[in-house]
């Protein structure tokens, strides 16, 4: 199965992400910022991108920005940020997908199998 990276500066809610989706048969990466998942990423091996935008220093935004710079890897943002203009803004720095916190994870997983 696919091994995604959750990009989040809260702990709990990456580890919260990372138990629903093995127990899905993912396979997990984490970073806390955009810093450490651009460094990620550069490792190989990351099939898909959950980020979060809101955190510390570079933005989800930004980061996303910089991943297309390099690599086409499927984003999907996971944010509290619900308002329109904050979606077209993911998907003009090139997200595939958009999901606003609170979340279903049934949801999330049939986001992330397509």
């Amino acid at each position: 199965m696919a091994r995604v990276l959750i990009v989040d500066d809260e702990p709990r809610i990456r580890d919260l992400i990372r138990e629903h989706l093995q127990y899905a048969g993912f396979t997990c990466a984490e970073a806390g910022d955009g810093t450490q998942a651009l460094a990620e990423l550069a490792n190989g091996g990351i099939d898909l991108v959950i980020l979060d935008i809101m955190m510390p220093g570079e933005s989800g935004i930004a980061a996303c920005t910089k991943i297309r710079e390099k690599n086409n890897v499927p984003i999907l943002f996971l944010t509290a940020k619900s308002g329109e203009h904050d979606k077209v803004q993911g998907f003009s720095a090139g997200g595939d997908d958009y999901l606003v916190k609170p979340f279903a994870f049934d949801e999330l997983l049939a986001r992330l199998r397509v």
